[in-house]
């Protein structure tokens, strides 16, 4: 189901033509775990695409299995029936053409920034040349510039989220999954990295997933929100964002915006659960 919201009966239509193909497609995906009780359903049946160049998140109750439906993009857990695809190739196993965001940076503290970044070229076995000019490229890309030779412990949070999206982004992978990659940070922090992220995405082209908690932070960044229901996690809603890009932090005041995170936030305050929204 696809609910596009209206505010006053008028439709907010985005300025950008849609994305042109799915690159990502669930038809009927479910999870189920084998537990002392027998077998438990994780996700009920999922369908829905992710287009190219698209900004998707994914809120929900905590436990409802975002992150676990993340690691099944990426190949890291199998799916238990049903069909997911990406770039029309069946996902079995790790896939190559992801990178992946923690909510921790997960970095190498002997390690600078650029050899910090430099890590998934070693992993990966990319030409060191070809990689380190990549490398460069996406520090400047990611406003690093000077920051080159530091040490994680010698870093904001947020600039070391940076380097984690860095190295995510080196080999070049068509899907960024995030999963709640700057739920550790202060708010005003937080913001910034919104911002960041946003313009990192326009620059890049890349299709992004986001898991977050954060209604105003799904909004302000994606071109659509889906909204999942509580164990076993389906898919409640899905909400068309049509807001003008880039977008600044102001558009956050505006009714548009206040009626797509009060929509939204009313399918937790409906099921009785709501984390940090």
């Amino acid at each position: 189901m696809t609910t596009v919201l209206k505010l006053d009966d008028t439709p907010y239509r985005s300025p950008a033509a849609a994305p042109a193909r799915p690159l990502i497609e669930l038809r009927n995906v479910t999870k189920r775990y084998r537990s002392r009780q027998g077998m438990m359903q994780a996700l009920r049946p999922l369908d829905f695409d992710i287009r190219e160049r698209e900004f998707v998140s994914i809120v929900g109750p905590s436990g409802c299995g975002k992150s676990t439906l993340l690691k099944m993009v990426a190949g890291l857990e199998p799916i238990s029936s049903g069909s997911m695809t990406l770039s029309g190739h069946a996902i079995r196993g790790p896939q190559k053409n992801v990178g992946i965001v923690f909510q921790s940076a997960v970095l190498l503290a002997w390690r600078n920034v650029l050899d910090n970044i430099l890590l998934q070229a070693e992993m990966r076995h990319m030409p060191r040349r070809d990689a380190r000019d990549k490398a460069k490229r996406l520090i400047e890309m990611a406003g690093l510039v000077g920051f080159e030779d530091k040490y994680p412990w010698q870093l904001s949070g947020g600039m070391q989220q940076r380097v984690s999206i860095c190295r995510a982004l080196l080999h070049e992978p068509s899907v960024l999954l995030m999963d709640e990659p700057f739920g550790a940070l202060d708010a005003m922090t937080r913001e910034s990295m919104n911002m960041e992220l946003q313009r990192i995405w326009l620059d890049s082209k890349k299709t992004v997933l986001l898991i977050t908690h954060s209604i105003p932070e799904a909004v302000f960044l994606s071109d659509r929100v889906l909204v999942m229901s509580e164990r076993p996690g389906g898919i409640a809603a899905i909400y068309d964002i049509d807001l003008p890009r880039p977008r600044p932090l102001e558009v956050m005041a505006t009714p548009a915006f206040l009626h797509y995170t009060k929509t939204i936030r009313a399918h937790f305050n409906a099921q009785g659960s709501l984390d940090d929204h």
